[in-house]
């Protein structure tokens, strides 16, 4: 008999409905996707002007690392497509074992952002703050006698560079070191400074990730020995997470983040739940490779598979997803 089925009965509630077509999927769409929401991340060389203003980063198909002057122009085409804003990170042309580019006034990320600030005004400007790039090991802070890191003494200098970034016209600064207290630290410079106004993006629940290589080839940031699980997190633990960022919040973030994105879609649905505050999801660099191996070698719709992929990330509770994808996915989105 029509309508039935072994004597049940079918649900006057057919989910079917709204799939029908794509005005009414749109229609229900829970999760939204718009360019508004991705800010795109972008490497900057100094002294790469006199080789050409463009490196490719082999891992990274699509990426590069960019001069000053073309960072400015790759700025102005991201504001262009409707993302509000970037990621700057710098790689010196010298490095010491303080990691002293990172706070030096006339340093390559100082020199791009006003350079970007100049030329585009409106677009969001967001300073990573880490000594990694910037040290000769490698690591993200300065180096006790035993080879660990120094935990207070590196989080003096990552205060430091915060006010030399903020007083450059960093719109936001985003501490990506994992240091214990350097949100606190970092918010007190910057208002003892009269920068009380500059937020932070702290990067606070960031995992020790497998995930990273590509970028660790991209900023000349592999650590000379050993890793960073002494202050990086352990990726099975979500309950410290939580407690990581909750002392962020204490201390002064407006922003959280969580990087990975990919593997941690629990971890951001959890800080989201928990706290209530912006969260930022960083979409990483071996994420980004695995998608462009993956298209490049016709096993997947790459732009199918980055849509649903930032979707996802949004869904798990992101308002910003920082991502490699991003000016491709303006584009899609246009259309």
């Amino acid at each position: 008999m029509r309508g039935y089925h072994a004597g049940v009965p079918y649900p006057q509630t057919r989910l079917r409905r709204l799939r029908r077509t794509p005005v009414l999927r749109d229609l229900v769409r829970e999760t939204r996707l718009d360019a508004s929401a991705l800010v795109h991340p972008m490497f900057v060389e100094d002294g790469l002007d006199r080789r050409g203003g463009r490196d490719p980063i082999l891992a990274m198909p699509g990426v590069d690392r960019l001069s000053i002057s073309e960072a400015v122009a790759e700025a102005g085409e991201a504001a262009g497509l409707g993302l509000p804003g970037v990621l700057l990170f710098g790689i010196p042309g010298e490095k010491d074992e303080e990691g002293s580019g990172a706070w030096d006034d006339e340093g390559v990320i100082q020199l791009a952002t006003r350079a970007i600030k100049d030329a585009h005004p409106d677009l969001l400007v967001i300073a990573d703050l880490c000594l990694c790039e910037y040290t000769s090991h490698g690591h993200c802070g300065l180096l006790r006698a035993d080879g660990s890191v120094d935990n207070d003494a590196s989080v003096e200098l990552l205060a430091r560079t915060a006010v030399s970034q903020a007083r450059a016209g960093a719109d936001v600064i985003a501490p990506s070191d994992m240091m214990d207290g350097r949100v606190g630290a970092i918010r007190a410079a910057l208002d003892d400074e009269g920068l009380s106004d500059t937020p932070i993006m702290a990067y606070s629940a960031k995992f020790a990730s497998a995930f990273y290589g590509p970028f660790r080839e991209a900023a000349g940031s592999t650590p000379a020995f050993g890793d960073r699980r002494g202050y990086q997190m352990d990726p099975a633990n979500v309950d410290e997470a939580l407690r990581e960022v909750r002392l962020d919040v204490e201390e002064g973030a407006d922003v959280v983040m969580v990087k990975p994105a990919l593997p941690y879609l629990d971890v951001i649905r959890r800080v989201k739940d928990a706290t209530g505050m912006p969260v930022a999801a960083y979409n990483v660099s071996g994420e980004y490779a695995m998608v462009k191996a993956a298209a490049a070698a016709g096993h997947v719709d790459e732009r199918a598979v980055v849509l649903e992929t930032l979707t996802s990330i949004r869904r798990a509770g992101a308002d910003i997803v920082i991502t490699y994808h991003a000016k491709d996915a303006a584009r899609w989105l246009r259309t």
